[in-house]
């Protein structure tokens, strides 16, 4: 993996709690959204779920981080089935970012990041010097400080998903699950959370994400699970995986597929809607 990582100061993290998914189906209203899917994310490395709309990329993010139950199939967390464990030895191993997110009206940057600390805390532990630390490291990681104070109203949508990205690092977990951490961001800030990202990674963290930008996928992701109509079509390193052929398939476009000249990462050029 060449892509370039930054230098921000973060915690160090426990060992990565195995996550993977067994003949999986997940379903909506009755409807079969995902059917009989397996999967492990790799520990330490970025998992990047790509495919087109409504092919069940998000539906998986949200069974694996416990907020849908499977109609069939298991889910692991450490060797043991997810929906067995108590909710909050769940938030201290695995936090999600989900794709829409909401505070209430005058929430301010550092309120919303020390939420992130909430699965810490108990009847017989509050609030701690570990607590503030944390919460100090997901702000300088996230490149906030001097805006703590700041409504999120009042913010950028580049800072407020900073924001947001902060008070899940706050939550000092070894798995991470983000959907479309990068939406609605320019392009500018785009880069700064992907760098994030792969920060995170090489400190240890487990990072599952989806992402529509295949480009960005492939630059910034070690593995690749590419989905349609809820399976996988293809997974492993972006290298190996992409093809011309793979992108039809997704997709329904036709495109030539070349090595990045920094660092070797596929790129597709000549991308056109598919004939025939």
């Amino acid at each position: 993996m060449n892509a370039v990582t930054s230098t921000l100061p973060l915690s160090p993290l426990r060992p990565t709690a195995p996550l993977e998914a067994r003949e999986l189906v997940v379903a909506h209203d009755r409807q079969v959204i995902i059917d009989g899917l397996d999967l492990r994310l790799e520990p330490g490395q970025v998992t990047a779920i790509v495919g087109p709309n409504g092919c069940g990329k998000s539906t998986l993010l949200n069974a694996l981080a416990r907020v849908l139950r499977p109609l069939g199939g298991s889910i692991l967390l450490d060797g043991t089935e997810i929906h067995r464990q108590p909710a909050r030895e769940v938030a201290r191993r695995l936090a999600l970012l989900p794709q829409d997110t909401s505070a209430p009206e005058g929430m301010t940057v550092e309120d919303l990041v020390r939420f992130g600390r909430q699965p810490h805390q108990g009847w017989l532990r509050q609030w701690s010097s570990e607590d503030r630390a944390a919460v100090a490291r997901a702000l300088d990681a996230a490149d906030l400080r001097g805006l703590e104070q700041r409504v999120l109203d009042q913010l950028s949508g580049g800072q407020r998903q900073r924001a947001w990205i902060a008070m899940a690092i706050a939550q000092s977990t070894p798995l991470l699950l983000l959907d479309e951490p990068t939406s609605a961001l320019d392009l500018g800030h785009q880069i700064e959370i992907f760098e994030l990202i792969r920060t995170l990674a090489a400190r240890g963290k487990t990072v599952a994400m989806v992402v529509h930008d295949l480009a960005s996928a492939c630059r910034y992701a070690d593995q690749l699970i590419a989905m349609r109509d809820g399976r996988i079509m293809a997974r492993g390193a972006p290298g190996e995986i992409l093809t011309a052929g793979l992108v039809r398939r997704l997709y329904g476009v036709d495109c030539d597929i070349i090595p990045d000249p920094v660092n070797g990462s596929p790129m597709l050029i000549n991308v056109r809607r598919a004939r025939g």
